[in-house]
């Protein structure tokens, strides 16, 4: 059982640092090249290794890890839903879009109901968290349902707001990912980053390069048109391969 536990930790540990430098490379790469497509592919699975042992296993572990739980399931959605986004054609809603709105609204009422209780307790904290701590869940996962319910009742989506989709999921994931590491295992930083911009930094670099990604697709034609497109390729083709 403890050779177990330690292959799982170090499994979750391996692959949140791969997905971080992975998530690294894919943000500052050129979009639709080889080199954004395998970092993309290289931080899809590791993301889904290291969310899925923390959301698996947090549950069971004897100190309260309730926050972990519902970052771990909220992160694993986000990362899935983004994939399957630009995997799937332009239009069309499967099976997986329902359970997905499904598990969005179920983070953002847990992030709530945990909130709530968390301001309740005599302690203002649950499992050692603050009510802030899940201000978060509440936050992304109810924009992730609402956004999901639109797809359905549209019945698809396609272009800018597919690409768009796909963005803002993978960088919130990596958001998440960076901010429980560096700034929920201060211990494991040097010491100079502790306290300072530098702890930071990676934290809040998926966010502004998430900005300045949607700011470009929404706001021109960036999604669907490339002046390395190739005679006869499609939008569509261009806007997966953008993704």
């Amino acid at each position: 059982m403890s050779a177990g536990a330690d292959i799982i930790l170090l499994l979750h540990i391996t692959g949140g640092t791969v997905a971080m430098v992975a998530g690294a490379v894919a943000l500052v790469s050129r979009k639709g090249d080889n080199l954004h497509r395998v970092a993309g592919t290289v931080f899809f699975l590791a993301m889904l290794v290291m969310a899925g042992i923390g959301a698996t296993v947090a549950p069971f572990l004897d100190d309260g890890q309730r926050p972990n739980t519902v970052a771990g399931v909220l992160t694993f959605y986000l990362v899935l839903t983004a994939w399957t986004t630009v995997q799937r054609q332009d239009g069309g809603v499967s099976r997986f879009a329902i359970v997905g709105f499904a598990v969005a609204l179920g983070a953002a009422l847990a992030g709530l109901l945990f909130a709530l209780e968390a301001q309740a307790s005599p302690t203002g904290t649950i499992d050692d968290s603050p009510p802030q701590a899940f201000y978060l869940f509440m936050i992304v996962g109810g924009i992730a349902a609402a956004t999901d319910l639109k797809v359905i009742l549209r019945g698809g989506i396609s272009g800018a707001p597919r690409t768009a989709r796909h963005l803002w999921r993978m960088c919130v994931g990596l958001f998440i990912a960076s901010g429980s590491f560096f700034l929920g295992q201060q211990q494991m930083l040097p010491s100079f980053m502790r306290g300072t911009l530098w702890q930071f930094a990676p934290v809040l670099a998926p966010l502004l390069f998430m900005l300045y990604w949607l700011v470009r697709v929404r706001l021109t034609n960036w999604a669907t048109r490339t002046p390395d497109a190739a005679p006869g390729e499609s939008a569509v083709t261009l806007a997966k391969a953008n993704a």
